[in-house]
């Protein structure tokens, strides 16, 4: 069995971890200005580390377009709710919700603060 479990480097661990627990509803499992793991019952769905602590020197570098070419993609299960929750939370929406005919599946596209594309994708 193969549980994907991403981890996205950074500014500022408690400001991202706010911001996806406020979006998308996820919960700290761990909290801390260095690391963080965010939940969904008792799943890990993603981990969020600052650029500079504990000197990975495989995280990349800070200085950079963050994630490009890759995005974070959450299928959920109330769509509509996480696009109540990014308008509360003011999150910058690049898209959606759209229908998308091609995955038979509607989809909210995101910007996070670190400048990572966020997607959520549901029915």
């Amino acid at each position: 069995m193969i549980s994907p479990r991403p981890l996205l480097a950074v500014d500022d661990v408690p400001a991202a971890s706010r911001w996806f627990q406020e979006v998308l509803g996820l919960v700290s499992a761990h909290g801390g200005d260095e690391y963080e793991m965010l939940v969904d019952g008792d799943r890990l769905v993603l981990q969020l580390h600052h650029w500079d602590a504990h000197e990975h020197p495989h995280l990349g570098r800070a200085d950079t377009v963050r994630g490009n070419g890759v995005l974070v993609w959450f299928a959920v299960d109330d769509l509509d709710a996480v696009a109540d929750r990014a308008r509360a939370a003011r999150a910058e929406i690049l898209d959606g919700p759209v229908f998308n005919p091609a995955a038979r599946h509607r989809e909210l596209w995101l910007r996070h603060p670190d400048g990572y594309v966020v997607v959520a994708s549901g029915d």
